[in-house]
């Protein structure tokens, strides 16, 4: 060992240099040796080594002897593996060369495996198993170094590698045969740390087998002292990727409810505030599907790394293609897989795949297993003589044709050694690849399983020795759900499939056993049905349980119980607010339903409401109204009439006419739906109720905003009774109350119901719940109604603005409503860039949902006009308000509130613009409907009376002007207070106005 080395005059130690030599597979421990030197005084340089196996290596080595000081070699088994070399060719080295110079040579062995004999010339100090302290004592000594006290400040932080981030979110296994890659992952890990805070996101985009999960798993575990939080998202299934990045929460101890909404709001915000952790890597794998993905991506200090086959991401983030292994990375994977292979045969074998990880796993582990000589294996391959399937021409994926024949080689291996482990790759691909919940088969024992597999729920041992050769094989890896090293039952196993290994075993494995297996999953998922969808807690497993339907034949089966399943993930869809996935999952249950049942069975009368759930929650209005009309019109034909089937439709048809803005056939409809309900159930039935509630709806939108409470209220009533307080749609209908103050001019009133109402949604459901942000938004508007100058008011639009888009996506209808409340609220206070940008954005997302000459499309002109008056451009703006009253008065009638309102604006275009006589005309005639329409005292009624004592002034009308001035203000005065805003505008003779609320029910 080295002396201790001192300078001479006051023992201080001398600054020495090293250069620390690692395979890059050790980057963290030679960055933590290095931090080490340099808070003790010394210098030290990181040398990442993997010498090519055609340079000799005597040569490679005495390179780095080209560097000042010492060389420090961090060393384990896997290091006298690089290139790879015999094992002779290193001893002779070691022996020669290394001896040699062995003053310039040191090391560290962080294994307790034993190493080649003559390492001992090296006399490595062991730091396996060593704590922090002790491993930093020991690798002084071995380098005669002194500690330095106190320590030497050094930037940044470098953690102990055997000690985890904080947060460490089941990140996949470290593979230990992991090769090769190091420019990859450096580059990787330069592009997150060179990127904009908020911006380090990076997408591996490439083919199935390349080896993207791979690398994202090595880079956490290689650069994991790097992080304080490491979080990963399996992606393949978005309602699996949202309750996994949910989870997080927990994790956090964020303090929120079971919805995965607000869980994921949550996430990011802390994410993005880099609270608790500003040092954070969330890895999402597999995300191919990049519709949405700004509303799940995290933003901050720390960084996204995304594994993908979808180049659509370079929109989104940093993209890094992911190419084939270089040839030497290749050869020296299976040279070390299959020692017994020379350079030639693994160079050979790599040609023969293309250097694609995936089947030059298959390849290694094969050969590795076996020890069958190179060149039989090849001909096997090439001969195809074990291929069960007749291979295609190519595979479309990017895969190698033989990777086929060389899978049916291990298929028929395991069929003569372990034939159990082929039941459970058959039954793997009736499931859908990705993560497969096996632990399903051992939970349900019960279940009707063939005869064949009953072995899976009675042999344990079997059970495991099968999965293990699975897992040995590569074909399948093991996942960890819930807390780290947690144990974990059977029960609760789950696999990893990879994509391109389901598509292969599906396609080599026998189809004798097919539908027995299909059979066999479907009903173990149909078993692990929660039964409760509506239930935010049963969120999670119906997320799991959905990617399988299809797969397992769920979608096709005749079963009851599995029909059940199926229609309660379509509730799960509608529920969770996943409409797009609950629409793909409908349409595809209806290309199978009607091929064996009629369309007035139960079953599929289920299954077109929960698909017209989901079309209008996602917009699709008139599709639903079709879907709605033509089920009516076939139960109207059956033979069997279905009196309360019938009602069922006709509601739903109802309220495809509604968002038509058909409002009064709407209203006969609905007005028919609930007589019929009273008599066929009686009037406290919650069918009876829902049929109440939506007739105040109609009446809402017919502008008949006093019999809408007068009946919401009763609704109200009835259902606390019936349903109790707390009940989803007794809150609705607390909403709907308010909805109908408001809407009256009763804004405190409004406010002081909606307040409470909140605050139990938030109880109930949790914050982030579609009807919570709902009653959030209703109360917003009452706030802003009651006093809009509240310097809370803005922050809080914005804000849940914020969530609205997280939820539904800025094109949703229920978030252009909100963005149009929070744009007038923005003008109102003096935000004219931003009010115009989301005035113009709102508008453009009605007309292309809706249509132009829907009565909301058109409603939205009289917004944009206001924003063009308040910018001067008076001509503009009177253009636009004529045209919003034009088509409202054509499709409305000129009575309704939002025709009024629409005058009210256009009375004051045609003022400013120099057409007085024209503006005083239109106020009286605006005021003489808003009397009869609204009353005397309304809001609107009183605005339109200030409006047209204006209008007289400027005609010089001044005693008519003073009499309606006086008494609009003592009005304004006596309903809303002397401090209202509409009160003080009117007594400042300011003009007022009318801003469009756009409301579809």
């Amino acid at each position: 060992m080295a002396e201790q080395r001192r300078s001479g005059g006051d023992g201080a130690a001398a600054s020495e240099h090293f250069l620390v030599v690692f395979p890059g597979y050790h980057r963290s421990w030679a960055a933590w040796i290095a931090h080490c030197l340099e808070r003790n005084g010394h210098r030290a340089t990181l040398q990442r080594w993997d010498p090519p196996r055609e340079v000799p290596l005597e040569d490679s080595l005495g390179d780095l002897l080209l560097a000042r000081g010492r060389v420090l070699l961090v060393l384990n088994d896997w290091f006298f593996e690089l290139g790879p070399r015999p094992a002779g060719e290193w001893n002779d080295v070691l022996r020669g060369f290394v001896a040699a110079n062995s003053e310039r040579f040191a090391a560290v062995n962080l294994t307790n495996r034993p190493l080649l004999p003559a390492t001992a010339v090296l006399e490595p100090a062991s730091l396996w198993g060593l704590g922090e302290a002790a491993a930093e004592e020991r690798l002084l000594s071995r380098l005669g170094l002194e500690r330095l006290r106190p320590p030497r400040a050094t930037q940044g932080r470098v953690r102990y590698p055997d000690t985890r981030a904080e947060i460490w979110g089941e990140i996949p296994r470290r593979n230990p045969r992991f090769t090769g890659r190091d420019d990859l992952l450096n580059e990787l890990h330069q592009r997150l740390a060179d990127a904009e805070r908020g911006a380090a996101a990076c997408a591996l985009v490439g083919m199935s087998g390349i080896g993207k999960t791979q690398l994202g798993a090595e880079y956490a575990h290689r650069f994991s002292t790097d992080y304080d939080l490491v979080w990963w998202v399996n992606s393949d299934d978005r309602n699996i990727q949202r309750d996994r990045l949910g989870e997080l929460a927990v994790e956090l101890g964020l303090s929120i409810g079971n919805e995965p909404g607000e869980r994921i709001r949550a996430v990011r915000n802390a994410l993005r505030r880099g609270e608790p952790y500003a040092n954070w890597l969330v890895i999402f794998d597999g995300w191919d599907d990049v519709e949405g993905a700004a509303a799940l991506l995290p933003q901050g200090p720390g960084h996204v790394l995304i594994t993908s086959r979808n180049r659509g991401w370079s929109e989104h983030t940093d993209v890094l293609d992911i190419p084939a292994f270089v040839r030497p990375e290749s050869t020296g994977y299976l040279m070390r897989r299959a020692p017994h292979i020379t350079a030639a045969e693994a160079d050979e074998v790599a040609a023969e795949f293309g250097d694609v990880p995936l089947p030059l796993v298959q390849a290694a582990s094969w050969l590795g297993e076996s020890g069958m000589e190179v060149s039989e294996y090849l001909r096997m391959v090439r001969e195809r003589k074990l291929s069960t399937v007749d291979e295609p021409a190519a595979t479309g994926d990017g895969y190698p044709q033989s990777s086929l024949t060389s899978w049916s080689i291990l298929l028929n291996r395991l069929r003569r050694a372990q034939p159990q482990a082929i039941d459970i790759l058959s039954l793997c691909t009736s499931f859908a690849p990705g993560r497969i919940p096996l632990g399903l088969i051992r939970a349900y024992p019960r279940a009707e399983l063939p005869e064949e597999l009953r072995w899976m729920t009675t042999d344990l041992p079997a059970w495991t020795r099968a999965l293990d050769t699975l897992v040995n094989y590569s074909v399948l890896t093991r996942e960890t759900r819930g807390p780290l090293a947690a144990e974990m039952g059977p029960h609760q196993e789950s696999v990893h499939m990879h994509r391109l290994v389901h598509d292969i075993v599906s396609k080599l494995t026998s189809d004798d056993n097919r539908d027995l297996h299909r059979r066999a999953v479907r009903t173990l998922l149909a078993e692990a049905d929660p039964g409760n969808p509506a239930d935010s807690r049963t969120w999670p497993t119906y997320a799991e349980l959905l990617p399988h339907l299809e797969p397992s034949g769920a979608l096709e089966s005749r079963q009851p119980r599995v029909q059940e399943l199926v229609l309660n993930c379509l509730r799960y869809c509608v529920r969770s607010g996943e409409y797009n996935g609950g629409l793909a999952l409908a349409r595809r249950v209806r290309e199978w339903w009607p091929r064996f049942m009629d369309p007035v069975d139960q079953p599929m009368l289920d299954l077109a409401t929960q698909e017209g759930n989901l079309l209008r929650a996602g917009g699709r209005f008139r599709d639903a109204y079709e879907l709605h009309r033509g089920v009516l019109a076939k139960l109207q034909e059956a033979p069997e009439r279905d009196p309360l089937g019938e009602l069922v439709t006709k509601s739903a048809v109802a309220a495809g006419l509604r968002h038509l803005a058909r409002y009064e056939e709407a209203y006969e409809l609905q007005r028919e739906v609930l007589e019929g309900n009273e008599q066929l159930l009686g009037a406290e039935e919650p069918q009876t109720l829902v049929a109440r509630h939506n007739l105040g709806v109609a009446l809402r939108l017919l502008g008949r905003y006093a019999e809408a409470l007068e009946l919401d209220l009763e609704t109200l009533t009835r259902r606390e009774s019936v349903l109790r307080a707390r009940h989803i749609t007794t809150l609705n209908s607390g909403n709907a109350v308010t909805h109908d103050l408001r809407l009256l001019g009763r804004y405190r009133d409004a406010l002081a119901r909606q307040e409470p109402i909140v605050r139990l949604h938030v109880q109930v459901l949790g914050a982030q719940h579609p009807q919570t942000l709902a009653a959030r938004a209703q109360l917003a508007m009452c706030r802003r109604r009651e006093s809009g100058a509240s310097p809370d008011v803005g922050p809080s639009m914005a804000s849940l603005l914020d969530q609205l888009v997280q939820l539904h996506g800025r094109e949703h209808y229920l978030t252009l409503s909100f963005i149009t409340n929070y744009a007038n609220f923005l003008r109102e206070h003096g935000d004219l860039t931003q009010c115009r940008r989301l005035i113009d954005e709102a508008e453009a997302g009605y007309r292309a949902l809706l249509g132009p000459a829907h009565p909301v499309a058109t409603g939205m002109l009289s917004n944009t006009g206001l924003v063009m008056q308040a910018a001067g451009e008076r001509a503009e703006a009177l253009s636009m308000f004529e045209a919003a009253l034009a088509g409202l008065t054509a499709t409305l009638g000129p009575d309704h509130p939002w025709v009024l309102g629409c005058a009210l604006n256009a009375a004051s275009g045609r003022n400013f613009t120099g057409r007085i006589s024209d503006a005083v005309e239109l106020s009286r005639d605006t005021l003489r409907r808003a009397r009869h329409t609204l009353g005397e005292d309304h809001p609107l009624t009183l605005s339109c009376t200030v409006a047209l004592a204006a209008d007289l002034r400027a005609a010089r009308e001044q005693e008519e002007a003073t009499k309606l001035e006086e008494t609009g203000l003592l009005a304004l005065t006596r309903a809303l207070g002397a401090q209202h805003p509409h009160t003080i505008s009117a007594r400042q003779r300011t003009r007022p106005y009318w801003d469009f609320e756009p409301y579809l029910g």
